[in-house]
C-alpha cells in the first residue's frame, strides 16, 4: 500500500472517531439533563394561537336565488328545462336560499371586520360569529372586486368585543418566515394551521392587482379572508386562494395593500389613478420589433379615447421605461402603481417612441367602475403560408357578429394552425388584426402589400384586439430569426 494511501486511511478512521466521540458525548450530556428539553422538542405555537384566536371571526352569509322547479333534472337553461318551456310553458320560478362560508377579523374596538370580497358579495344576510360563540348580525361598509377585500362591520356589539388583531408589516416577511393561518375551514370553526412564506408577489390571475403571498399553512374553503399571522401575533395577510390541485400551496393578500385601502374601503368607494391605457409587458421579440435594447419596460397596446394619456400625448406602440424616475419592469407592477395614485396627481413618465427617449407629464383620471367565424369565398391565406394564418375582410355584418364597432379597421383571423408561428403566438379565430410592422391594415390590399414589405425579416409585429383588448404579438417565421 502507498504511503499517501495509508494516511489518508488513518485520517478517515480519525474523522470518524471523532464523529463517534461527538455523539457519545451529547447522548451523556442529554442523559445528565445538561441540554434543555426544549433544544430537542418541537416548538410549540400554544401560546400564540391562544393569543390571537380571539380575533378571529366566522362569517356565514346567505342569499336569495331564484331558480326553476325542474333544475333537478338538469339544472337551469339545460336541455330538459328548455324543452319543458317549449312544450309546457315557461316553468315557475322559485326562490332558495343559498348559504356560504368564510372567515374575518376585527380590526378595532367597533366591530370592524377586513375580509375576502368574495366571501360577502351579494349576500342579502350576513352573520358573524365570535370564538367565544357569540353571534351577530353584520352588513357590508366597503368593498373593492379588484382586489376582493371587503369591510364589514357588526351592526350592535353590546360594548364587549375581544380586542382587534394587530396589523403588521407584510414588507418586512422574508421567504421562510413561520407564519401561522387561523379560519374556518369548510364550517369547522376556529382552526389554527401552521407553515411558512413560500414565496412573495405571486400573480396568479385573480385581478389586476395581484401581488401575493404564497403560504404552504393549510388553507382550505371557508379560510377565506382570515388572517395569516406572523410570529408576533400581528397579521401579515389575508388568506384568499388555493390551488385546488397542488397541496400546500395557499395565497394571501399582503396586509399593507389592506391598510392602504382601508381609509377608502371606510367611506363605502375605493377610488384608483388612471391612465386610460392598454399595456402589455414587454418580451424580448416585441422589444426587438421596437427597436429597444433591453426587454425591461411596458408596452402601450392601446390608448383610450379622450382619457389622460392620450391627452398627454402617449401613443401605441410607446414603451413606458420608468414612472416618477422608478424603472417600470412589468404591465403588473405599473398598474399598482398608477391605480395607487389621487386622480388628479401628476406623474412622470419616461417613455421610448421610434428610438428615441422623451418624458411625458400625465395628470391622472379617476379609473371608471367597472363591474370566429367564416364566410365562404372571403378567405385569404397570408403569402407563403409560412406564417400559419387564415384572415378576411372585416364587414359589417361579422362586426357585429364579434360585437365590434361598425367604423372598426382591420382583418379577421379565421383560421390557424396549431403548430404554425400564429399558433405559437396564441392568435385565435375571432381576433382582429389592427396592424402589422405598425402599419394600419384596414382592407385585403393593405394586407398583402404589409406582407410584402416584411419578406425577409423572419418576423411579423401585429396589433390584435380581441374583445375589448388590444396588443401586440409578435409572430416568428420558422427556422428564421
Amino acid at each position: 500500500m502507498r504511503k499517501d494511501s495509508v494516511f489518508r486511511y488513518d485520517a478517515s478512521r480519525q474523522w470518524i472517531g471523532l464523529v463517534l466521540i461527538g455523539f457519545v458525548a451529547a447522548a451523556l450530556a442529554f442523559a445528565a439533563g445538561t441540554i434543555p428539553a426544549a433544544a430537542v422538542e418541537a416548538p410549540s405555537y400554544a401560546d400564540l394561537a391562544e393569543e390571537v384566536k380571539h380575533a378571529v371571526v366566522n362569517i356565514s352569509t346567505t342569499k336569495i336565488m331564484e331558480s326553476g322547479q325542474g333544475q333537478g333534472l338538469g339544472g337551469p337553461s339545460s336541455p330538459l328545462e328548455e324543452f319543458f318551456n317549449r312544450f309546457f310553458g315557461q316553468m315557475p320560478r322559485t326562490r332558495r336560499k343559498a348559504n356560504a362560508l368564510g372567515s374575518g377579523f376585527l380590526i378595532d374596538d367597533k366591530g370592524l371586520i377586513l375580509t375576502n370580497n368574495h366571501v360577502v358579495a351579494q349576500a342579502d344576510k350576513i352573520q358573524v360569529v365570535l370564538q367565544n360563540q357569540q353571534e351577530f348580525d353584520a352588513k357590508v361598509v366597503g368593498r373593492d372586486p379588484k382586489t376582493d377585500l371587503a369591510l364589514i362591520q357588526i351592526e350592535s356589539s353590546k360594548g364587549n368585543l375581544p380586542d382587534p388583531a394587530p396589523l403588521g408589516d407584510s414588507d418586512e416577511l422574508r421567504v421562510g418566515d413561520a407564519v401561522m393561518a387561523v379560519g374556518n375551514p369548510f364550517g369547522l370553526g376556529h382552526t389554527v394551521t401552521v407553515g411558512i412564506i413560500s414565496a412573495k408577489g405571486r400573480v396568479i390571475g385573480a385581478g389586476p392587482y395581484d401581488d401575493f403571498l404564497q403560504t404552504d399553512a393549510a388553507i382550505n374553503p371557508g379560510n377565506s379572508g382570515g388572517p395569516l399571522f406572523n410570529m408576533d401575533g400581528e397579521v401579515v395577510g389575508i388568506n384568499t386562494a388555493i390551488v385546488a390541485t397542488g397541496q400546500g400551496i395557499g395565497f394571501a393578500i399582503p396586509v399593507n395593500l389592506a391598510k392602504e385601502l382601508l381609509p377608502q374601503l371606510k367611506t363605502g368607494r375605493v377610488t384608483r389613478g388612471w391612465l386610460g391605457i392598454v399595456i402589455q409587458d414587454l418580451t424580448p421579440e416585441l422589444a426587438e420589433s421596437f427597436g429597444m435594447e433591453t426587454s425591461e419596460g411596458v408596452l402601450i397596446a392601446n390608448v383610450v379615447e379622450d382619457g389622460p394619456a392620450e391627452k398627454a400625448g402617449l401613443q401605441r406602440g410607446d414603451v413606458i421605461t420608468a414612472l416618477d424616475g422608478t424603472p417600470v419592469k412589468s404591465a403588473q407592477e405599473l398598474s399598482r402603481k398608477v391605480a395607487g395614485n389621487k386622480p388628479g396627481q401628476r406623474i412622470e413618465l419616461r417613455v421610448h417612441r421610434n428610438g428615441e427617449k422623451q418624458t411625458v407629464n400625465v395628470r391622472i383620471g379617476e379609473m371608471p367602475d367597472a363591474e370566429g367565424a367564416r364566410e365562404g369565398g372571403m378567405e385569404e391565406v397570408l403569402p407563403d403560408a409560412k406564417w400559419g394564418l387564415t384572415v378576411q375582410p372585416l364587414t359589417p355584418d361579422l362586426a357585429r357578429r364579434l360585437g365590434l364597432k361598425q367604423d372598426e379597421a382591420g382583418v379577421v383571423v379565421t383560421g390557424v394552425e396549431p403548430d404554425s408561428p400564429a399558433g405559437k403566438a396564441g392568435l385565435t379565430p375571432g381576433d382582429l388584426i389592427k396592424e402589422i410592422n405598425r402599419k394600419p391594415i384596414e382592407s385585403r390590399e393593405d394586407l398583402t402589400q404589409a406582407i410584402r414589405e416584411a419578406e425577409g425579416k423572419g418576423s411579423l409585429l401585429l396589433l390584435v384586439k380581441r374583445g375589448r383588448n388590444t396588443f401586440y404579438v409578435v409572430l416568428e417565421a420558422e427556422g428564421e430569426k
